[in-house]
């Protein structure tokens, strides 16, 4: 059994937890209280000394942790990351991307307004997170407007990755509905069989 340490409400969880209700994983999960020093405590810690979530536990007692690379790992050997090398690349080009220059700006201008509460003290960097996170959306468009899914005919863990954070970008702040390639991206994500919500 795996065991999953993090926040219902992270999109970085989320991504692990959407991943593993489409290859029916079973999994425990325990929730981490990041406002209130739960990344910070020894036990957590030693399983992952960069303090984040998520963390998982796999069942041989070893520990994995960044998002990403835990999806890389339950999804390998299945259609959700492919074996073909050029095809894996531009899924890891997708992840990095997710990571360096959507991550930084749409989760961070979400955690200020959903966790945090908005306050004034931040609201400064909040706005200067706008034009980076609507250039991360706009590529995201770009690429959408002539495919359905970010890598080859079929969704796999690059969609995952990125809609962890998209499809609640609103609740940052940002606009979606000049976004049409990617909302309509958002409903093929839901309308699939296995999707689960967050939370």
């Amino acid at each position: 059994m795996y065991k999953v340490y993090g926040d219902a409400q992270s999109g970085n969880c989320y991504k692990i937890k959407l991943l593993m209700s489409h290859l029916d994983i079973e999994c425990e999960w325990e929730h981490i209280n990041i406002l209130g020093g739960g990344t910070h405590t020894d036990e957590f810690l030693a399983m992952n000394p960069n303090g984040k979530i998520p963390v998982m536990e796999l069942p041989d007692g070893n520990y994995l942790w960044e998002s990403n690379a835990i999806l890389n790992y339950l999804a390998d050997g299945t259609d959700y990351l492919p074996s073909d090398p050029f095809l894996r690349a531009k899924v890891l080009q997708w992840q990095f991307f997710e990571q360096y220059s959507h991550e930084p700006y749409i989760a961070t201008a979400r955690f200020i307004v959903k966790y945090l509460g908005r306050p004034k003290k931040h609201e400064a960097t909040l706005q200067a997170k706008k034009a980076s996170g609507y250039k991360a959306l706009q590529v995201m468009e770009t690429h959408l407007e002539h495919h359905d899914w970010l890598v080859g005919d079929r969704m796999t863990i690059a969609d995952i990755s990125l809609y962890g954070y998209t499809h609640v970008a609103p609740e940052g702040g940002y606009g979606l509905t000049d976004f049409p390639f990617i909302m309509a991206w958002i409903k093929r994500v839901r309308e699939h069989p296995k999707h689960v919500k967050m939370g």
